[in-house]
């Protein structure tokens, strides 16, 4: 098999010669050494869609991950641990978008537009496969947030309807609810949940008890950016959708973080990043809408009206790149090479890892806010140490340690928010926890 249909078959396109991207020979030379080694051990290469009987047993196979790690051209003398806000990207896929710039560079209107555009099918393609839809559902777009924001004023709505909202969701998409309150005269109702939430149903039951006949929306997070917490939104679609009241889902941190499709969620709207957890280049994003709900959603930037019904309305921006999304191809076949479940298992691993040590030597003073052992979280995990603000801590870890992290401020709860990937090495996660352990056990000053 060569380089060419190897990553036709990662990818799970069909796709003519001319609409692939030129590989470097090395570009999936890592990927490739890690499946060696999972062969070695017995297991076959992962089929995308399939249960996947070795993903817990590699997931602290380091002989199988050094290989993958090795893809990421990062610094290693930092200990990044924020990879839930943009994570870095295989080396080789940054190297096909640097070529793509420096190709379009050459004669912009030429080679951009008449030559490298028109490969956004593949990208739409190979995303519209992963999710589980039809490709004329599926809008590139350059994040979460501007999918969202294409849903959220795209809305038809007046003055007195309702939105349902949490209080953990996104800042940028209540800020974007807060300006239709304030032009539009909608109203806003925000739930709330404990963190980590008790069960499933109680989130369940906040969304059902805020609706009222006067609902046209309930827009909330498939897995939150705060606590790492996965919401029950296939159990809020069919709440929801008895009374014709459609479920926008921000899945930023979800989309290639965990497996799932759109069946499996049964939602109807739905916008995500994709260079957080796929790892495809700063900028890439995607909208998915239900075929027959197109025409219903304004495009946030205007799209003329032979276009009501077309997704790709909402990817009228004006000029911009198309490395960028040139190479979302690149970084799915990386994904799909890894195996969703791998990846997922991998991610837990490592979250428990730091964790649950942080936890057991703590002196009690170490609080995870996000549930342990729980199918209803991935990677992501809140910590907060008694006594310890979340901004100071952050501002010791990388002061002293050079550790970069997040702090989470929220009127219900704290703590800093860690999200290890899969280029970090189990002694980054090991001097993580025991960093953690000096401030519980010493303290920051």
């Amino acid at each position: 098999m060569n380089r060419r249909h190897f990553v036709s078959a990662l990818s799970g396109a069909t796709l003519v010669p001319a609409a692939l991207p030129s590989f470097l020979p090395q570009a999936m030379r890592r990927l490739a050494d890690a499946t060696q080694v999972a062969i070695g051990r017995g297991a076959p290469p992962p089929v995308p869609g399939m249960p996947d009987a070795f993903a817990e047993t590699l997931a602290n196979d380091e002989d199988y991950w050094q290989p993958i790690q090795r893809a990421f051209d990062v610094n290693r003398q930092l200990l990044n641990l924020n990879n839930g806000g943009v994570s870095p990207s295989p080396s080789h896929v940054m190297d096909a978008m640097v070529r793509d710039l420096r190709f379009s560079n050459e004669l912009p209107v030429e080679h951009m537009w008449r030559v490298l555009e028109p490969r956004v099918e593949t990208a739409r393609e190979l995303l519209a496969r992963e999710f589980g839809c039809d490709p004329e559902e599926m809008a590139i777009t350059r994040n979460a947030s501007e999918s969202l924001e294409n849903l959220i004023f795209g809305l038809d709505l007046k003055r007195g309807d309702e939105v349902v909202v949490s209080n953990q969701n996104y800042p940028r998409m209540l800020t974007a609810w807060d300006q239709r309150v304030r032009r539009d005269g909608i109203v806003l109702k925000q739930v709330s949940f404990p963190v980590p939430p008790p069960t499933q149903q109680r989130i369940v039951d906040a969304v059902a008890a805020a609706i009222t006949p006067r609902t046209r929306a309930i827009e909330l997070p498939h897995i939150t950016n705060l606590s790492g917490h996965i919401l029950p939104i296939r159990e809020i679609v069919q709440l929801a959708a008895p009374r014709g009241i459609p479920v926008l889902v921000d899945g930023a941190h979800a989309f290639a973080h965990f497996p799932f499709t759109r069946d499996a969620l049964g939602c109807e709207y739905y916008g995500t990043s994709l260079h957080k957890w796929l790892y495809a280049p700063i900028g890439t994003g995607f909208l998915y809408i239900k075929r027959d709900r197109i025409p219903g959603i304004w495009p946030l930037m205007a799209a003329g009206k032979h276009q009501d019904a077309d997704i790709r309305k909402f990817e009228e921006i004006g000029t911009h790149p198309a490395a960028n999304h040139n190479a979302i191809p690149l970084a799915m076949a990386f994904h799909r090479g890894i195996g969703a479940e791998r990846k997922i298992a991998r991610l837990r691993y490592l979250r428990d890892r730091w964790a649950k040590r942080a936890v057991a030597e703590g002196n009690g003073r170490v609080r995870m806010l996000t549930a342990m052992d729980s199918p209803h979280t991935g990677g992501i995990g809140l910590v907060s140490i008694e006594g310890i603000a979340p901004n100071d801590l952050v501002g010791w870890f990388s002061r002293k340690h050079r550790i970069v992290s997040t702090p989470i401020n929220h009127p219900e709860f704290s703590g800093v928010r860690i999200t290890p990937n899969v280029y970090t090495t189990v002694d980054e996660v090991d001097r993580f926890a025991e960093v953690v352990l000096e401030a519980a056990h010493r303290g920051i000053a």
